[in-house]
């Protein structure tokens, strides 16, 4: 998945630049300290293909499976990876069919070029979609960029943010494992959570990282509020792959609750997806 993911972003930066175009309020997820996890989610990436063939039978089965909310990649930034058909769709359109299904959207990912280069097309398809959480979905600088190329990017992105929040949506920034690479003693992530402002730039914590050391629920009690949603997967280290949630080395007792710390507000199952069904059992069961 990454490799493919990045082989596309590359490309779609420049791809999105040279085109030309013709409130929610946080659910609350922790009731009690006992109370179960009311509500999670799925990223569309890793199922697009079925997602293609059939959107509304695809949101109706995740839907089946336990899941509330369905976080999107933007039809206009991701349409080289095959989400053109769905570019065609007014915004108001896709949220029918999505509430039809039983989910809910309020949060989406977005590659930089859009956001770059068709910042209000992108307020306007998020405002038709009930929308509250713009999602940049890593800056996807060359493998050897310094920590000073990061910096400048999330400028760029403190800027954006600011025209969103304006508009009453909020800027976030999705990692990988590129952003956990060290320049000399200097960690990209926390060069980013430097830069960033506050107010203007939350972050979506990737789980997924855990497999190369870094535990989500460190990052949240060090940096209490910064975050707005997290993407859950997990690990095994005795299989060397990832594996459904609760079946690896996550403490997930620990990640909720300091999750809520972090300010966390939604969380979306990005894996394989024959980890979906198993991975929603154990979070129905929180």
């Amino acid at each position: 998945m990454k490799t493919s993911r990045r082989t596309f972003m590359k490309k779609s930066g420049k791809a999105i630049g040279a085109a030309t175009l013709a409130s929610q309020l946080p659910i609350n997820l922790f009731g009690k300290p006992e109370a179960a996890l009311n509500s999670f989610g799925f990223q569309v990436w890793t199922i697009r293909e079925k997602l293609f063939e059939d959107f509304e039978g695809t949101l109706k089965m995740m839907a089946g499976l336990g899941y509330k909310e369905v976080e999107m990649c933007s039809p206009l930034g991701y349409s080289d990876a095959g989400f053109e058909p769905l570019n065609k769709m007014r915004g108001t359109d896709m949220k029918k069919i999505i509430e039809g299904a039983g989910l809910k959207c309020r949060s989406s990912h977005y590659t930089m070029g859009e956001l770059r280069n068709h910042l209000d097309n992108r307020i306007e398809w998020s405002k038709q979609m009930g929308i509250s959480q713009i999602i940049a979905s890593s800056f996807w600088l060359p493998k050897e960029a310094s920590v000073d190329d990061y910096r400048k990017a999330a400028i760029e992105l403190n800027a954006i943010g600011e025209k969103t929040k304006r508009a009453g949506i909020q800027m976030g920034y999705h990692n990988h494992h590129m952003e956990f690479e060290k320049r000399g003693d200097e960690l990209i992530y926390d060069a980013l959570l430097e830069e960033f402002d506050p107010e203007l730039v939350k972050m979506q914590f990737q789980v997924a990282v855990v497999n190369i050391g870094y535990k989500a629920a460190d990052y949240f009690r060090k940096y209490p509020g910064r975050f707005i949603s997290s993407h859950l997967a997990d690990w095994s280290p005795e299989k060397k792959a990832s594996v459904p949630i609760g079946q690896g080395i996550v403490d997930w007792e620990d990640f909720f609750e300091a999750a809520k710390i972090g300010g966390v507000k939604n969380f979306f199952v990005e894996m394989d997806p024959v980890t979906f069904k198993p991975s929603a059992e154990f979070l129905a069961n929180i």
